[in-house]
């Protein structure tokens, strides 16, 4: 859940520039990362159900050096309990108006910006559906990775992924588990949604988010930050990133790999 965009935050320029992306998104999407110090506070005085959470095994997809990362090309894959896998090829940043018209009409194609306190990016996401057991072929039974996504997700991969890199080249990084609340607090207007990102190593962030239209952002962080604010829970604390984080983590514990052999 992010706090007003507001001169004390964004340059002018930035602010200008986040106006002009909103301007063209199809959604936005108002995020707030908890410190680990003050997330039993923020799930106590929301109130905040954990036996109500949807579980989720969430993969990525990139080099060991993390060249797609580099990029801005995301490639993720789900499965979320209840519902089904999905996958989807996600570019960061991207402006609206400079989106190829073909990629922009499709109907698994949509623009988010993410607006947290200091920051936002504008993204790209070309999502795809899938039966239930495919993630767990890919990541147990050896299927090639490649299956996950659709042709139109494999061209838009290959237009945005540096040269050379293909879907099958890429390592599994993951999984990581999340725990997903979405609920409607009496005293705001809109659907809030909890994450918890359960990390191996023990570390875990909590998101708290609300999606809204592009015209109603700035009306909708002045409402939220007023009712986090009114519960205690803390605003100010450094933004982490969910994505980055477990990339990170997963490039450090990947198997390194054996050594060709050499000719007798």
């Amino acid at each position: 859940m992010a706090t007003p965009p507001a001169a004390a935050a964004l340059s002018s320029e930035d602010f200008a520039r986040l106006v002009s992306l909103i301007e063209g998104a199809d959604s936005v999407e108002l995020k707030l990362t908890i410190p680990a110090e003050y997330q039993r506070h923020a799930l106590s005085a929301l109130e905040i159900d954990p036996l109500d959470a949807q579980i989720r095994q969430v993969f990525f997809f990139d080099t060991p050096d993390l060249a797609l990362d580099r990029a801005g090309v995301v490639t993720r894959a789900r499965r979320v309990q209840g519902k089904g896998d999905d996958s989807v090829v996600k570019l960061r940043p991207v402006v609206p108006a400079e989106l190829p018209g073909k990629t922009r009409r499709s109907p698994n194609f949509g623009v988010e910006v993410d607006a947290m306190p200091g920051g936002f990016v504008c993204s790209g996401s070309m999502k795809n559906a899938l039966p239930g057991t495919a993630v767990r072929s890919v990541v147990t039974a050896g299927t090639p990775i490649r299956k996950l996504f659709s042709k139109e997700q494999r061209a838009f991969f290959a237009e945005h992924a540096p040269e050379g890199i293909a879907l099958d080249d890429l390592s599994i990084l993951g999984p990581i588990f999340v725990l997903k609340v979405k609920w409607a607090p009496p005293a705001f207007s809109r659907k809030l949604v909890a994450e918890v990102w359960l990390y191996p190593d023990d570390r875990r962030i909590l998101e708290l988010s609300t999606k809204c239209a592009p015209a109603d952002t700035f009306q909708t962080a002045a409402e939220a930050r007023a009712f986090l604010s009114e519960r205690g829970v803390d605003l100010g604390g450094e933004q982490a990133t969910k994505t980055r984080t477990a990339l990170e983590f997963f490039t450090r514990h990947l198997p390194e790999a054996s050594p060709e052999p050499q000719p007798a």
